[in-house]
């Protein structure tokens, strides 16, 4: 019976690292995609700048 426990002790200790691996991958690739997406974003809504143009007329000044 003791043999029986302590296998069980290892395969809960495996199944819990496995777990926990997963659960970080998880995390991890839905930050990169929410990076990604954030990203594509900001170049897909890209203006160029007209301030190097000579008739350019700035707001601030």
């Amino acid at each position: 019976m003791d043999t029986f426990k302590k296998i069980l002790k290892i395969f809960a200790i495996i199944a819990a690292v496995s777990a926990a691996i997963a659960g970080i991958y998880v995390a991890v690739t839905k930050l990169i995609e929410k990076k990604n997406a954030k990203n594509a974003d900001s170049r897909e809504n890209y203006v160029s700048c007209s301030c190097f143009d000579a008739d350019f007329i700035s707001e601030t000044a």
